[in-house]
């Protein structure tokens, strides 16, 4: 499967136009997580109920990981604040496999 990377675009029209100039690889790329079984159902939906269910936290964190994580979001196109969650869920989740293997 070949991951995309996908620009920032200036205008919805461009961003339609990428979309469109690259469907055959999305859908390549969704047949594929879907056999794999890593697709996600009901993202719009779940993203919705998951912010419903959420619940505000202050952390105190360096000044540099912070600088470090923007510029990471930056470069995938995301805010800060959604690239740290992402990378929470992420580690949380390996935590979790490491831990059932292990058990």
């Amino acid at each position: 499967m070949k991951k995309l990377e996908i620009p920032r675009f200036a205008t919805e029209a461009e961003e339609a136009k990428w979309w469109h100039d690259h469907r055959a690889l999305v859908d390549a790329n969704l047949v594929e997580a879907m056999r794999k079984g890593t697709a996600h159902r009901g993202g719009p939906l779940r993203l919705l109920q998951e912010r419903r269910e959420s619940k505000n936290i202050t952390i105190r964190m360096p000044i540099a990981d912070i600088a470090r994580v923007q510029g990471l979001a930056e470069q995938k196109g995301v805010g800060y604040q959604t690239y740290m969650k992402m990378l929470l869920r992420e580690a949380l989740d390996r935590e979790e496999r490491q831990r059932r293997k292990a058990g």
